[in-house]
């Protein structure tokens, strides 16, 4: 039992690895093979602990990043995550008494995903294994396959190789599989999505930075703020002097303002100043007060020079005890550590339409949004065709969070066919291309702007219009498989009544693929 939970532990932080700054995607069917190992020929319930071992050493390595917020959030985060994923050894353990067990464990395992990309606060899809596949063959499949998909791709490939691990099948077994897999894996490249560029939109991206430790927003909002006011003013005095085109529309990041702009009298001067000088709209990001006193929100703005505020984007994913304190009144009333901090709740936004600017329509995502699959989708099936993400990665600009989310958006952009631009207020700001590539970006801690010429597409890819559907057959097939599987372990102990359960060994084979 011992071998078999190191194994698992192994495992995940091999998974870890194959996510930025690492970036060894390889590791990531191999962390698959190794946990199905780890598993192969337990009981269910024996399986939950290399299970819970596996989260452990996955989320506790990849969510290295959150010690900026605290060494308890750090600890809780993983915690929570890893006691999420730990039915996955149960799961993996229960398929594998079932032939064809490696597409089984596939199954299982994008499940797992989906159900914890979703649930519990709305889910935290930080880890999946399609995140690790940026500048790979696999990466080129995403418009095809989307994130579930090739998430899909990815652990059957790890199953499988557990399976030549395991069983040692011979070549004629063998061969037809690894063939597909290998297949499935250039298809993306032999066969590249097309995106079509008839038409261009100016976008300019600022960054303002944050001045100081660089990690303190709050402290220094409204200095903030005035980098942005100054730096769309100074990219205004650069057009009226011909050395920078006129743009169609200038991108704030999130917490631009972290005060409302309708309520504050120097931000709304200042925004109003801005729009004005450069004579297009701009895109801000802004805290705005909820209807009610205990509540706020956090939306990007079209704020146009002729006619003001406009159509408003509220994040769809606030995060849970970061943004908003779930059960505030019952469960945390003494609200202790940093959660003192946290004086009204984030309330969740339900747009599905891109916004309106002028004759375009800009689909938006703020922060962690970018990780979700729903709102964008949505917002692209409405008619988007760009994609722009509001992020503030302040609090994290010393740590590797920017560079893991950073590589997430250049995906969301092969996925969706789209171009991206990422307003950060200090880092990572940037211009990606619909193929992933990157265009111009910005280097951390400088106030700078982005004027780049973004393609326009409004086709929707096979990716986008699968929609949610592939998890949730993922799921509805893997709970099937946990259920045959569990009626197949009775059954084996009902024929043979009298003889202890099998422990089994790594390479003990229990029913043949």
């Amino acid at each position: 039992m011992l071998r078999r939970t190191l194994l698992a532990g192994t495992a995940g932080v091999l998974l870890a690895l194959a996510s930025a700054p690492v970036g060894w995607t390889i590791l990531a069917p191999v962390s698959v093979a190794l946990l199905v190992l780890s598993v192969r020929g337990m009981r269910a319930r024996a399986a939950l602990l290399p299970g819970l071992v596996f989260g452990i050493g996955h989320f506790f390595v990849l969510l290295w990043w959150m010690r900026a917020v605290g060494w308890d959030a750090w600890l809780a985060l993983s915690a929570a995550q890893a006691v999420v994923v730990a039915p996955l050894g149960s799961a993996l353990a229960l398929v594998g008494r079932l032939r064809w067990w490696p597409v089984w464990s596939a199954l299982c395992w994008v499940a797992v995903e989906t159900i914890r990309s979703s649930w519990p606060f709305g889910g935290l899809p930080w880890g999946r294994l399609s995140y690790t596949v940026a500048d790979t063959w696999w990466a080129a499949s995403l418009p095809w396959l989307g994130f579930t998909g090739l998430s899909l791709l990815l652990a059957g490939t790890g199953a499988a190789l557990a399976w030549w691990v395991s069983e040692r099948p011979p070549l004629r077994q063998a061969a037809p599989v690894a063939a597909g897999l290998l297949a499935l894996t250039l298809w993306g490249t032999v066969v590249p999505w097309q995106v079509e560029e008839d038409a261009t939109m100016r976008i300019a991206v600022v960054q303002g930075d944050v001045p100081g430790s660089g990690d303190d927003l709050v402290a220094v909002h409204r200095d903030v703020t005035r980098n942005h006011v100054e730096a769309t003013i100074d990219l205004a005095a650069q057009v009226r002097a011909g050395e920078v085109e006129a743009p169609d529309l200038v991108v704030w990041p999130e917490n631009s303002t972290a005060v409302d702009p309708f309520r504050d009298a120097e931000v709304n001067a200042g925004i109003e100043r801005a729009s004005a000088t450069i004579d297009a709209p701009i895109l801000i990001g802004a805290m705005t007060d909820g209807e009610e006193p205990d509540a706020v929100l956090n939306q990007g703005i079209v704020w146009s020079p002729q006619t003001g505020p406009g159509d408003r984007y509220t994040k769809r994913h606030p995060v849970a005890f970061g943004e908003y304190i779930p059960w505030r009144d019952t469960l945390v009333t003494g609200n202790f550590g940093k959660l003192r901090l946290i004086g009204r709740d984030m309330l969740s936004g339900t747009r599905t339409d891109p916004l309106v600017v002028g004759p375009w329509r800009v689909a938006d995502a703020i922060c962690f949004d970018v990780a979700y699959d729903d709102a964008i989708h949505e917002q692209l099936g409405n008619g988007a065709q760009v994609l722009a993400v509001q992020t503030s990665n302040a609090m994290f600009i010393r740590t590797h969070q920017i560079q893991q989310q950073y590589e997430i958006t250049r995906l969301r952009a092969l996925e969706t066919g789209r171009s991206v631009v990422v307003a950060a207020t200090n880092g990572v700001s940037g211009v990606i291309a619909p193929d992933g590539s990157v265009v111009d970006q910005a280097r951390p801690r400088t106030t700078s702007v982005l004027v780049q010429d973004v393609v326009l597409d409004d086709g929707i890819t096979p990716a986008v219009a699968m929609g949610p559907w592939p998890g949730r057959a993922a799921v509805l097939l893997a709970l099937i498989g946990c259920v045959l599987g569990a009626r197949r372990g009775r059954g084996d102990a009902l024929c043979s009544p009298g003889t202890p359960p099998r422990r089994g060994s790594l390479r003990e084979p229990v029913e043949s693929w």
